[in-house]
């Protein structure tokens, strides 16, 4: 004959998983009286207004006919044309601008990500005499003025014949964007555990090997954050691109934006459409990097 022993109540409190009282707790935590998400939501919606009205407005202007609508805009809504897009299309250097503002910002997405990637990788991972320094020295060359870095960096360029050229307008975008994504890329190379490193060593790997097959596909968010800084940052720059590219037809967007405004007239419609299509690239680049954004602007500030 069998006999069995019940369990005590002690066991039955030590049989059951600690994994339910914390997700108890943790709904306990999450849960928001209807009023607590009411007020939440609304402050949501609210922001999200605030930040779409500027583009909603830009738009909304770009299809008055006339170069005056701003002024009363109500009277564009019954008067509505896209003949603003088509004349910036087929009767301005729009494509010459397209070419040239990809082209340098694309080089400098590449050149600067590479640049900015290695710096960070060596000082994240090697201890070198100065390499606290060479940081701060990064971090310093930022809080220069434009205005201050246009006479020396021209001088540069005329003595290596890179004036109005689009390597040397890279050269310069390069010189202001890598500083602050090497800093970035550092951070995040930091929160790579160093044990990857030594199991490519183990492996066979140089440290180049590394670097390109272990480390790069492992820190994609934070270069996804870094090529979209780059390439903001060459996309939307006036100063440099106006003063180092001589020939209007290798202007980029944000200088051809200028042929809109004389001295005594300015087509306000036609900026505003102009505005609207030179969004789209960066929408587009935006869109296909967006992914990655958000985890590499977190993870990246974890350590420094």
């Amino acid at each position: 004959m069998s006999t069995t022993t019940a369990p005590n109540s002690a066991d039955v409190t030590k049989s059951k998983p600690a994994s339910d009282t914390g997700s108890r707790k943790a709904r306990g935590r999450e849960h928001r009286s209807p009023l607590a998400s009411l007020l939440s939501h609304g402050l949501l919606i609210v922001a999200s207004l605030i930040a779409l009205f500027p583009i909603a407005w830009l738009v909304y202007l770009s299809l008055g006919p006339d170069k005056d609508d701003y002024l009363h805009p109500g009277g564009i809504w019954d008067k509505m044309t896209l003949d603003n897009y088509s004349f910036v299309l087929q009767h301005t250097a729009f494509f010459d601008w397209l070419k040239s503002s990809l082209i340098v910002s694309l080089g400098t997405t590449v050149i600067g990500v590479l640049a900015a990637a290695t710096t960070g990788y060596a000082v994240s991972r090697m201890r070198f005499p100065g390499y606290r320094k060479f940081m701060w020295v990064l971090l310093v060359t930022q809080m220069f003025p434009i205005a201050v870095l246009i006479v020396p960096m021209y001088q540069l360029l005329s003595e290596l014949q890179l004036i109005d050229s689009y390597f040397g307008l890279v050269l310069v975008y390069c010189a202001t964007a890598v500083p602050y994504s090497a800093w970035l890329l550092k951070g995040y190379f930091d929160t790579i555990p160093f044990e990857i490193d030594e199991a490519g060593r183990v492996d066979g790997l140089t440290p180049f090997g590394t670097f390109f097959r272990l480390i790069l596909p492992l820190a994609k968010p934070g270069l996804a954050v870094a090529a979209f800084y780059n390439f903001i940052t060459a996309f939307g720059e006036v100063a440099f691109a106006t003063t180092f590219m001589l020939d209007d037809q290798k202007y980029t967007f944000a200088v051809g934006l200028q042929s809109f405004i004389s001295e005594h007239d300015a087509q306000r419609n036609l900026m505003t459409a102009a505005a609207v299509l030179i969004a789209i690239p960066v929408a587009a680049f935006f869109y296909l990097v967006q992914k990655n954004l958000v985890t590499g602007l977190t993870a990246g500030g974890t350590k420094g």
